[in-house]
Formats: structure tokens, C-alpha cells, sequence
């Protein structure tokens, strides 16, 4: 098991991720477990980000929605940044 670690930043932006999205309430949860359980999963499509993102990891809700995190696999800690539509979270890091 990995532990989720929420920054105040994500906190902020699930907060509003939640409320602008409700039909992906269901979704968002069971990618938070997923997260928890294995973070490498397949469906989660887990992913390393490149150029000034290169130390942030990105796992897909859907085709258009991510989060944002950083993995910390000695401590099997997952640090959660961002959450929110493809371009606006790779935009805001």
C-alpha cells in the first residue's frame, strides 16, 4: 500500500475539480484507490512528464482529465499536485 499525501495545492483543486465535475465524483475516488493500492496499474496509465515537468508524474481519470503527483517509492509515499484537464494542469506547473 502507498499512502496519499495532499497538498494543500491539490486539496484546492480537487475541491473544485469535485464541484465542476460531478459526473466524475465516482471516478476520481476510484482513481485515488487504485493510487493507493498499486500506483503502477495499467489502466491508471502512470506516466513520467518531460521538460520543466521532469520530476512530476501524471496517471489519466479519463482521455481529457489528469493528476498530477510525485512518487516517493522508498517511503511508498504519493505526493498528489494537481487535478484537472490535461492542458490546464501541465499549464499551471
Amino acid at each position: 500500500m502507498y499512502s496519499l499525501v495532499w497538498t494543500p495545492n491539490f486539496t484546492r483543486a480537487a475541491e473544485k475539480f469535485i464541484k465542476h465535475h460531478p459526473e466524475l465524483n465516482k471516478k476520481f475516488a476510484e482513481v485515488l484507490r487504485a493510487l493507493e493500492q498499486d500506483p503502477f496499474q495499467p489502466h491508471l496509465k502512470y506516466h513520467h512528464l518531460a521538460g520543466k515537468l521532469k520530476e512530476v508524474q501524471a496517471v489519466r481519470i479519463t482521455s481529457s482529465y489528469r493528476i498530477l503527483l510525485t512518487l516517493v517509492v522508498s517511503e511508498r509515499e504519493i505526493h498528489l499536485l494537481d487535478v484537472g484537464s490535461h492542458d490546464d494542469v501541465y499549464r499551471k506547473v
